[in-house]
C-alpha cells in the first residue's frame, strides 16, 4: 500500500514542479515596462473586424529618442497571423496624436513632422523599421 502512495505523492510532487515552472515562465516575460526610455501608449486602433485581417495601429511616445529599444517596443505588441500592427514613436516633448484612424497614416498630418520611427509586422510575419533618428 505504502508503494501506491509514494507514487501518488511522486506524481504529485512532478505535477507541482511543472505547474510552478508554468508559473514562473509566464510572468518572467519581458514586458514593456523593461524597455528603457520612457515608453507610454498615447492611442491605439483596432477593427473591429474579427472575421478577417487585424489592423493594430499604436501612438507611442518616448522620452529618450536615441533609444535602441524601439524594434524591441514594437516586437512585444500584439499580433495576429494574417494581420497587420503598427507602431508609431513620437518625441514626447513635442505634440503627438491622441486618436488613431484605420486609413493610413492613420493620424492627423500635422503630427508627421514629430514622427520618429514607425515599426510594421506585416499579414506574414515580416517586420519592418523606419526611422528618422539615422
Amino acid at each position: 500500500m505504502t508503494f501506491f502512495k509514494n507514487k501518488k505523492n511522486l506524481l504529485l510532487l512532478a505535477l507541482a514542479v511543472i505547474i510552478g515552472y508554468i508559473v514562473y515562465d509566464s510572468t518572467s516575460q519581458p514586458t514593456v515596462a523593461d524597455l528603457k526610455g520612457g515608453f507610454r501608449e498615447v492611442a491605439l486602433y483596432r477593427n473591429e473586424n474579427n472575421t478577417g485581417p487585424i489592423l493594430r495601429v499604436y501612438a507611442v511616445t518616448v522620452q529618450d529618442t536615441h533609444t535602441k529599444d524601439l524594434r524591441s517596443y514594437g516586437d512585444l505588441m500584439p499580433y495576429t497571423k494574417y494581420g497587420t500592427t503598427t507602431v508609431y514613436f513620437f518625441d514626447a516633448s513635442k505634440p503627438f496624436p491622441n486618436k488613431l484612424a484605420a486609413n493610413e497614416p492613420h493620424f492627423d498630418r500635422e503630427f508627421a513632422a514629430n514622427c520618429i520611427a514607425v515599426y510594421r509586422k506585416d499579414a506574414n510575419g515580416q517586420v519592418s523599421m523606419d526611422s528618422n533618428l539615422e
